[in-house]
Protein backbone atom coordinates (compact mmCIF):
# COMPACT_ATOMS: atom_id res chain seq x y z
CA UNK A 1 0.00 0.00 0.00
CA UNK A 2 1.21 3.65 -0.64
CA UNK A 3 2.12 5.46 2.51
CA UNK A 4 0.54 9.03 3.84
CA UNK A 5 -3.03 9.74 3.91
CA UNK A 6 -5.61 7.94 1.67
CA UNK A 7 -6.41 11.29 -0.27
CA UNK A 8 -5.61 14.70 -0.39
CA UNK A 9 -6.15 16.40 2.81
CA UNK A 10 -7.76 19.73 2.73
CA UNK A 11 -11.20 20.95 3.89
CA UNK A 12 -13.59 22.66 1.54
CA UNK A 13 -12.18 26.05 1.50
CA UNK A 14 -9.04 24.02 -0.30
CA UNK A 15 -6.99 24.23 3.11
CA UNK A 16 -4.84 21.99 4.35
CA UNK A 17 -5.69 19.86 7.62
CA UNK A 18 -4.06 20.44 10.61
CA UNK A 19 -3.66 17.80 12.92
CA UNK A 20 -4.71 20.71 15.89
CA UNK A 21 -8.20 20.49 14.19
CA UNK A 22 -8.30 17.10 15.84
CA UNK A 23 -7.49 18.69 19.51
CA UNK A 24 -9.84 18.42 22.46
CA UNK A 25 -9.53 18.34 26.23
CA UNK A 26 -10.29 15.05 28.32
CA UNK A 27 -9.74 15.04 32.12
CA UNK A 28 -7.28 12.92 33.31
CA UNK A 29 -9.75 10.78 35.39
CA UNK A 30 -11.50 9.99 32.28
CA UNK A 31 -8.83 7.52 31.14
CA UNK A 32 -9.61 3.90 32.36
CA UNK A 33 -6.96 2.31 34.05
CA UNK A 34 -8.73 -0.83 34.80
CA UNK A 35 -11.36 -2.56 32.43
CA UNK A 36 -15.14 -3.24 33.44
CA UNK A 37 -15.74 -6.68 34.82
CA UNK A 38 -17.94 -8.28 33.53
CA UNK A 39 -16.21 -6.91 29.90
CA UNK A 40 -19.74 -6.41 27.96
CA UNK A 41 -21.11 -4.44 30.93
CA UNK A 42 -19.18 -1.55 29.57
CA UNK A 43 -21.37 1.71 28.54
CA UNK A 44 -22.09 1.89 24.07
CA UNK A 45 -22.92 5.25 22.88
CA UNK A 46 -25.10 5.53 19.93
CA UNK A 47 -23.36 8.01 17.33
CA UNK A 48 -25.97 7.84 14.56
CA UNK A 49 -27.91 10.31 12.10
CA UNK A 50 -30.85 10.61 14.80
CA UNK A 51 -28.36 11.94 17.56
CA UNK A 52 -26.90 10.09 20.30
CA UNK A 53 -27.49 7.57 22.80
CA UNK A 54 -26.53 6.06 26.33
CA UNK A 55 -26.50 2.19 26.02
CA UNK A 56 -24.53 -0.65 27.27
CA UNK A 57 -22.68 -2.84 25.34
CA UNK A 58 -25.30 -5.83 25.96
CA UNK A 59 -27.56 -3.70 24.27
CA UNK A 60 -25.74 -4.31 20.84
CA UNK A 61 -27.99 -7.13 20.03
CA UNK A 62 -31.09 -5.09 20.16
CA UNK A 63 -29.24 -2.28 17.94
CA UNK A 64 -28.19 -4.71 15.10
CA UNK A 65 -30.35 -6.47 12.57
CA UNK A 66 -30.85 -9.61 11.59
CA UNK A 67 -28.68 -10.09 8.36
CA UNK A 68 -26.13 -8.07 9.57
CA UNK A 69 -22.13 -8.76 9.75
CA UNK A 70 -19.57 -8.23 12.33
CA UNK A 71 -16.13 -8.36 10.99
CA UNK A 72 -13.62 -8.87 13.89
CA UNK A 73 -9.51 -9.18 14.26
CA UNK A 74 -8.51 -12.42 15.67
CA UNK A 75 -4.84 -11.01 16.06
CA UNK A 76 -3.70 -12.04 19.51
CA UNK A 77 -1.27 -9.79 21.35
CA UNK A 78 1.88 -11.01 22.39
CA UNK A 79 4.39 -9.83 25.26
CA UNK A 80 6.08 -7.68 23.52
CA UNK A 81 7.54 -5.22 26.22
CA UNK A 82 10.88 -6.30 28.02
CA UNK A 83 13.13 -5.00 30.63
CA UNK A 84 16.60 -5.29 30.33
CA UNK A 85 20.16 -4.30 31.18
CA UNK A 86 23.23 -2.88 28.96
CA UNK A 87 26.01 -3.45 31.41
CA UNK A 88 24.31 -2.05 34.37
CA UNK A 89 22.40 0.40 32.48
CA UNK A 90 18.31 0.07 32.20
CA UNK A 91 16.60 -0.51 28.86
CA UNK A 92 13.43 -1.22 28.26
CA UNK A 93 12.40 -2.57 25.04
CA UNK A 94 8.79 -2.78 23.44
CA UNK A 95 8.62 -4.76 20.15
CA UNK A 96 6.44 -4.04 17.34
CA UNK A 97 7.96 -5.49 14.00
CA UNK A 98 9.47 -8.63 13.38
CA UNK A 99 12.05 -8.77 10.35
CA UNK A 100 12.62 -12.57 10.64
CA UNK A 101 12.32 -15.04 12.84
CA UNK A 102 14.83 -13.43 15.46
CA UNK A 103 14.89 -10.33 14.36
CA UNK A 104 12.30 -7.48 15.58
CA UNK A 105 12.29 -4.13 15.30
CA UNK A 106 11.55 -2.38 18.65
CA UNK A 107 11.19 1.11 20.00
CA UNK A 108 13.88 1.60 23.38
CA UNK A 109 14.12 3.77 26.15
CA UNK A 110 16.26 4.99 26.48
CA UNK A 111 17.55 4.76 23.02
CA UNK A 112 19.89 7.52 22.82
CA UNK A 113 22.99 5.62 23.93
CA UNK A 114 22.22 2.30 22.10
CA UNK A 115 24.79 1.50 19.57
CA UNK A 116 24.88 -1.57 16.97
CA UNK A 117 26.82 -4.00 18.96
CA UNK A 118 25.56 -3.69 22.12
CA UNK A 119 24.40 -6.67 23.52
CA UNK A 120 20.79 -6.21 25.95
CA UNK A 121 20.24 -9.17 28.66
CA UNK A 122 16.64 -9.78 29.35
CA UNK A 123 17.03 -12.62 31.46
CA UNK A 124 20.25 -15.41 32.58
CA UNK A 125 20.60 -16.73 29.21
CA UNK A 126 18.36 -14.67 27.08
CA UNK A 127 19.53 -11.78 25.35
CA UNK A 128 19.52 -9.47 21.95
CA UNK A 129 22.19 -7.44 20.36
CA UNK A 130 21.29 -4.34 19.27
CA UNK A 131 21.86 -4.77 14.79
CA UNK A 132 20.85 -0.88 14.09
CA UNK A 133 19.64 2.37 15.05
CA UNK A 134 16.92 4.02 13.50
CA UNK A 135 14.57 7.54 14.56
CA UNK A 136 12.13 8.48 16.86
CA UNK A 137 13.89 5.86 19.77
CA UNK A 138 13.24 2.39 16.93
CA UNK A 139 16.49 0.18 17.30
CA UNK A 140 16.75 -3.60 15.21
CA UNK A 141 17.03 -6.50 17.72
CA UNK A 142 18.46 -9.88 16.65
CA UNK A 143 17.57 -12.32 19.58
CA UNK A 144 19.86 -15.16 20.64
CA UNK A 145 17.07 -17.67 20.03
CA UNK A 146 14.09 -17.28 16.72
CA UNK A 147 10.87 -19.31 16.29
CA UNK A 148 9.02 -20.91 18.98
CA UNK A 149 12.31 -20.71 21.16
CA UNK A 150 11.35 -16.59 21.37
CA UNK A 151 8.15 -16.87 21.26
CA UNK A 152 8.61 -18.97 24.55
CA UNK A 153 11.03 -16.70 26.33
CA UNK A 154 8.56 -13.67 25.32
CA UNK A 155 5.72 -15.32 27.25
CA UNK A 156 8.00 -16.05 29.87
CA UNK A 157 9.73 -12.86 30.63
CA UNK A 158 7.81 -10.24 28.43
CA UNK A 159 4.73 -8.29 29.59
CA UNK A 160 1.84 -7.17 27.56
CA UNK A 161 2.34 -3.93 25.52
CA UNK A 162 -0.03 -1.83 27.12
CA UNK A 163 0.01 1.71 26.36
CA UNK A 164 1.70 4.76 28.16
CA UNK A 165 -1.33 6.28 29.11
CA UNK A 166 -2.25 2.90 31.40
CA UNK A 167 -0.28 3.29 34.76
CA UNK A 168 1.32 0.68 36.09
CA UNK A 169 3.48 0.06 38.89
CA UNK A 170 6.00 -1.41 36.81
CA UNK A 171 5.45 -3.50 33.98
CA UNK A 172 2.05 -4.96 33.07
CA UNK A 173 0.24 -7.35 35.74
CA UNK A 174 -1.26 -10.68 35.44
CA UNK A 175 -4.62 -9.12 35.50
CA UNK A 176 -3.16 -7.52 32.14
CA UNK A 177 -2.62 -10.88 30.41
CA UNK A 178 -6.19 -11.80 30.04
CA UNK A 179 -7.53 -8.39 30.26
CA UNK A 180 -5.61 -7.05 27.43
CA UNK A 181 -6.52 -9.98 24.91
CA UNK A 182 -9.82 -9.96 23.11
CA UNK A 183 -12.05 -12.89 22.66
CA UNK A 184 -11.07 -13.42 19.12
CA UNK A 185 -7.58 -13.92 19.83
CA UNK A 186 -6.17 -16.30 17.95
CA UNK A 187 -2.75 -15.78 16.00
CA UNK A 188 -0.12 -14.46 17.59
CA UNK A 189 1.57 -11.21 15.83
CA UNK A 190 -0.33 -7.98 17.77
CA UNK A 191 1.86 -5.56 20.19
CA UNK A 192 -1.24 -3.54 20.87
CA UNK A 193 -4.54 -4.88 21.50
CA UNK A 194 -7.93 -4.19 18.80
CA UNK A 195 -9.10 -2.44 21.82
CA UNK A 196 -12.97 -2.47 20.08
CA UNK A 197 -12.88 -6.41 20.28
CA UNK A 198 -11.94 -6.63 24.29
CA UNK A 199 -15.74 -5.54 25.41
CA UNK A 200 -17.16 -9.38 23.86
CA UNK A 201 -18.02 -12.21 26.12
CA UNK A 202 -19.22 -15.66 25.21
CA UNK A 203 -22.76 -14.54 26.32
CA UNK A 204 -22.81 -11.33 24.14
CA UNK A 205 -21.43 -13.40 21.12
CA UNK A 206 -24.49 -16.23 22.17
CA UNK A 207 -26.66 -13.16 21.69
CA UNK A 208 -25.88 -11.65 18.99
CA UNK A 209 -26.25 -14.82 17.05
CA UNK A 210 -29.39 -15.46 18.69
CA UNK A 211 -30.51 -11.97 16.36
CA UNK A 212 -29.32 -12.97 13.78
CA UNK A 213 -26.08 -11.40 13.44
CA UNK A 214 -23.22 -13.27 11.56
CA UNK A 215 -19.64 -12.79 11.83
CA UNK A 216 -16.49 -12.89 9.84
CA UNK A 217 -12.83 -12.94 11.09
CA UNK A 218 -9.84 -10.86 9.52
CA UNK A 219 -6.42 -10.49 10.76
CA UNK A 220 -4.33 -7.13 11.26
CA UNK A 221 -1.45 -8.22 13.49
CA UNK A 222 -1.46 -4.11 15.57
CA UNK A 223 1.79 -2.35 15.78
CA UNK A 224 3.23 0.08 18.52
CA UNK A 225 2.79 2.73 16.01
CA UNK A 226 -0.45 3.06 16.68
CA UNK A 227 0.40 4.71 20.18
CA UNK A 228 2.74 7.27 18.44
CA UNK A 229 2.11 10.98 18.42
CA UNK A 230 1.68 12.45 15.12
CA UNK A 231 4.38 15.06 15.19
CA UNK A 232 3.51 16.39 11.86
CA UNK A 233 1.38 19.76 12.27
CA UNK A 234 -0.44 18.99 8.56
CA UNK A 235 -2.37 15.84 8.53
CA UNK A 236 -0.78 15.43 5.08
CA UNK A 237 2.37 15.32 6.25
CA UNK A 238 2.30 12.25 8.63
CA UNK A 239 3.29 8.34 7.58
CA UNK A 240 1.72 5.39 9.35
CA UNK A 241 3.39 2.35 10.43
CA UNK A 242 3.22 -0.63 8.13
CA UNK A 243 1.35 -3.74 9.31
CA UNK A 244 0.30 -6.98 8.51
CA UNK A 245 -2.65 -8.26 7.65
CA UNK A 246 -4.90 -11.13 6.10
CA UNK A 247 -8.78 -10.83 4.51
CA UNK A 248 -8.96 -14.70 3.57
CA UNK A 249 -11.67 -15.89 0.65
CA UNK A 250 -14.17 -16.84 3.19
CA UNK A 251 -13.82 -13.73 5.02
CA UNK A 252 -14.17 -11.28 1.77
CA UNK A 253 -17.45 -13.39 0.68
CA UNK A 254 -19.05 -13.05 3.71
CA UNK A 255 -18.66 -9.29 3.47
CA UNK A 256 -19.76 -9.21 -0.35
CA UNK A 257 -22.39 -11.62 0.54
CA UNK A 258 -23.83 -9.49 3.29
CA UNK A 259 -23.68 -6.15 1.68
CA UNK A 260 -25.54 -8.10 -1.54
CA UNK A 261 -27.87 -8.96 0.61
CA UNK A 262 -29.21 -5.49 2.04
CA UNK A 263 -27.47 -6.50 4.92
CA UNK A 264 -24.82 -3.85 6.95
CA UNK A 265 -20.95 -4.74 7.84
CA UNK A 266 -20.28 -3.80 11.29
CA UNK A 267 -16.36 -3.22 11.54
CA UNK A 268 -15.18 -3.87 15.06
CA UNK A 269 -12.37 -1.45 15.20
CA UNK A 270 -10.17 0.86 13.57
CA UNK A 271 -7.95 -2.52 12.39
CA UNK A 272 -10.80 -4.05 11.22
CA UNK A 273 -11.87 -1.08 8.83
CA UNK A 274 -8.43 -0.39 8.04
CA UNK A 275 -8.18 -3.97 6.66
CA UNK A 276 -10.90 -4.05 4.98
CA UNK A 277 -10.25 -0.80 2.92
CA UNK A 278 -7.10 -1.57 1.87
CA UNK A 279 -8.74 -5.09 0.74
CA UNK A 280 -11.56 -3.32 -1.51
CA UNK A 281 -12.08 -2.21 -4.95
CA UNK A 282 -13.57 1.35 -6.16
CA UNK A 283 -16.90 -0.45 -5.99
CA UNK A 284 -16.86 -1.49 -2.29
CA UNK A 285 -16.50 -5.22 -3.02
CA UNK A 286 -13.88 -7.38 -0.79
CA UNK A 287 -10.81 -9.41 -2.66
CA UNK A 288 -8.87 -11.40 -0.50
CA UNK A 289 -6.18 -9.86 0.63
CA UNK A 290 -2.38 -10.87 2.52
CA UNK A 291 0.28 -8.30 3.09
CA UNK A 292 1.32 -4.71 4.79
CA UNK A 293 -0.87 -2.11 4.70
CA UNK A 294 -0.59 1.71 5.31
CA UNK A 295 -3.82 2.93 4.96
CA UNK A 296 -4.54 6.69 6.63
CA UNK A 297 -7.69 6.79 6.74
CA UNK A 298 -8.87 10.74 7.34
CA UNK A 299 -11.72 12.91 7.12
CA UNK A 300 -12.11 13.40 2.67
CA UNK A 301 -11.93 9.88 2.37
CA UNK A 302 -15.00 7.81 1.41
CA UNK A 303 -15.12 4.44 3.52
CA UNK A 304 -16.40 2.14 0.83
CA UNK A 305 -17.11 -0.67 2.95
CA UNK A 306 -18.47 -1.08 6.79
CA UNK A 307 -21.69 0.96 7.37
CA UNK A 308 -21.33 0.79 11.39
CA UNK A 309 -18.57 0.56 13.56
CA UNK A 310 -17.75 -0.28 16.98
CA UNK A 311 -14.78 0.96 18.34
CA UNK A 312 -13.40 2.31 21.24
CA UNK A 313 -13.14 6.62 22.56
CA UNK A 314 -9.20 7.59 21.16
CA UNK A 315 -6.76 10.26 21.98
CA UNK A 316 -7.04 13.66 20.70
CA UNK A 317 -4.65 14.20 17.86
CA UNK A 318 -4.74 10.55 16.73
CA UNK A 319 -4.99 9.06 13.49
CA UNK A 320 -7.67 6.86 15.16
CA UNK A 321 -9.98 10.02 15.62
CA UNK A 322 -9.07 11.06 12.53
CA UNK A 323 -10.56 7.79 11.17
CA UNK A 324 -13.71 8.19 13.38
CA UNK A 325 -13.91 11.61 12.36
CA UNK A 326 -13.82 10.25 8.44
CA UNK A 327 -16.27 7.66 9.55
CA UNK A 328 -18.86 9.80 10.86
CA UNK A 329 -17.67 13.10 10.41
CA UNK A 330 -15.78 16.05 12.60
CA UNK A 331 -18.76 17.51 14.45
CA UNK A 332 -20.36 15.04 14.50
CA UNK A 333 -17.55 13.21 16.63
CA UNK A 334 -16.45 16.33 18.46
CA UNK A 335 -20.03 16.67 19.64
CA UNK A 336 -20.26 13.15 20.91
CA UNK A 337 -17.28 12.80 22.55
CA UNK A 338 -17.86 16.30 24.60
CA UNK A 339 -20.93 14.03 25.31
CA UNK A 340 -19.51 11.16 26.29
CA UNK A 341 -16.69 13.81 28.91
CA UNK A 342 -19.92 15.07 30.48
CA UNK A 343 -21.68 11.82 30.77
CA UNK A 344 -18.62 10.33 32.24
CA UNK A 345 -17.70 7.44 29.74
CA UNK A 346 -14.17 6.28 30.31
CA UNK A 347 -11.58 6.46 27.61
CA UNK A 348 -9.03 4.55 25.68
CA UNK A 349 -7.81 1.14 25.63
CA UNK A 350 -9.96 -0.36 28.92
CA UNK A 351 -12.86 2.04 28.37
CA UNK A 352 -16.00 2.41 26.93
CA UNK A 353 -17.02 1.91 23.30
CA UNK A 354 -18.95 4.18 20.70
CA UNK A 355 -21.47 2.50 17.94
CA UNK A 356 -21.05 4.94 14.87
CA UNK A 357 -22.79 5.23 11.71
CA UNK A 358 -21.19 5.89 8.49
CA UNK A 359 -22.21 9.81 7.57
CA UNK A 360 -23.46 10.23 11.03
CA UNK A 361 -23.18 13.94 10.31
CA UNK A 362 -20.99 16.70 8.50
Amino acid sequence: MSAGPACPVEDARGRAVKVADFDFELPSESIAQRPVRPRDAARLLWVGRDGVRDHTIRDLPGLLRSGDLLVVNDTRVIPARLAGRRGQAKVEVTLHQRESESTWRAFARPARRLKPGDRIDFAPGFAAAVAARGADGEVTLAFDRGGDDLRAALERFGAMPLPPYIKRQDLADEDDRSDYQTAFAARDGAVAAPTAGLHFTDALLDALAAAGVGRATVTLHVGAGTFLPVKADEVADHRMHPEWGEVTAAAADAVNRTRAAGGRVVAVGSTSLRLLESAAGTDGRVAPFAGDTDLFVVPGYRVRVADLMLTNFHLPRSTLFMLVCAFAGTVTMKAAYAHAIAAGYRFYSYGDACLLERGAGA
